[in-house]
């Protein structure tokens, strides 16, 4: 199972970024998506989720600013960063949670400048 993520960057404080998360088919019907982030000396932590109902759930940190978003059509998952702090810097991870197993992408390093 390949989860592809991209989208990370270099971007000024207060700037926006969006990532997205692409996986097969058969994985991401059956699949809660989920953002996570993991910045240096910190353990990787929930950012959001996205459920396969579309109910969704953000860390505290982000609430307001970050919107996580899902298209069966395409099968991906987006995760929309505005208003981007420097504590925002990190590298994010997509986790597709299915009933069996989960399965993470390889990470997308996001730098916010200050």
């Amino acid at each position: 199972v390949q989860l592809q993520a991209s989208g990370g960057g270099l971007v000024q404080a207060g700037g926006s970024l969006t990532l997205s998360c692409a996986t097969s088919g058969s994985i991401f019907s059956s699949s809660d998506m989920g953002w996570y982030r993991q910045a240096p000396g910190k353990q990787r932590e929930l950012v959001a989720l996205i459920t396969g109902t579309r109910r969704t759930n953000y860390a505290d940190s982000v609430k307001g600013r970050f919107t996580i978003s899902r298209d069966s059509a395409k099968n991906t998952v987006w995760l929309q960063m505005n208003s981007l702090k420097p504590e925002d810097t990190a590298v994010y991870y997509c986790k597709a949670a299915t009933f069996f197993a989960d399965y993470w992408g390889k990470g997308t390093l996001v730098t916010v400048s200050s």
